[in-house]
């Protein structure tokens, strides 16, 4: 029985102090309060996108630094949420280029990621966790980029698909087919990889 992607968790980020702002910045952008406003969400799309390997605090980073460089070309015509999603999704896009599966689980052990701010667990309750998310990633992993997110963005992150095409400026009926389909493939890419010994009955 494959993991219940919805049940998955992520720590409570820990808070950093916004970008300093060179002499010289404009005072019609108040980056601090859009950091305060907007940090832990950015740290959760991070996260998330990223899987149990990303920097995430180092992609808030990068994304707040990007906004004060550029936010005041932001015309104002979207949300500003869209505009920091985008942001994020392209960083971490980048950062896992850089940093393949492969290497996530060796350098960052799923239990560490875990385990932060959570209650703690019972030795058996943690492997299973452990394991859940490994094993979740691992399928996403295997999917399309864009229905990967689609798939982070839905289960992970609990968004509707409304939200979903606020943010990825795509017309609500189009993510509802591409969500469909992303299911339909996550099912099978599981199936592939962690198909229980004997349930297929045309093997002896």
């Amino acid at each position: 029985m494959g993991p219940k992607v919805s049940s998955l968790t992520v720590p409570a980020p820990v808070s950093r102090p916004p970008p300093v702002e060179p002499a010289g910045t404009r005072p019609e952008l108040d980056i601090g309060a859009l950091y305060r406003a907007h940090e832990r969400t950015v740290l959760r799309w991070a996260m998330r996108l990223g899987g149990p390997g990303i920097d995430a605090e180092d992609v808030v980073q990068d994304v707040f630094l990007i906004a004060r460089r550029r936010l005041r070309s932001f015309d104002g015509t979207g949300k500003i949420t869209t505009w920091l999603y985008r942001t994020t999704e392209r960083l971490v896009q980048a950062a896992r280029r850089k940093q393949r599966m492969r290497r996530w689980f060796s350098r960052a052990p799923a239990a560490q990621i875990a385990s932060m701010g959570q209650p703690a667990l019972g030795p058996g309750e943690s492997l299973q966790r452990d394991r859940d998310i490994a094993e979740v990633y691992r399928v996403l992993d295997r999917l399309p980029e864009r229905e990967r997110r689609l798939m982070i963005l839905f289960e992970l992150e609990g968004l509707s698909t409304q939200d979903i095409g606020e943010l990825t400026r795509t017309a609500v009926g189009t993510v509802r087919v591409r969500l469909f389909r992303a299911r339909a493939r996550f099912v099978e890419e599981h199936r592939q990889l962690f198909q229980v010994p004997g349930s297929n009955k045309a093997n002896p």
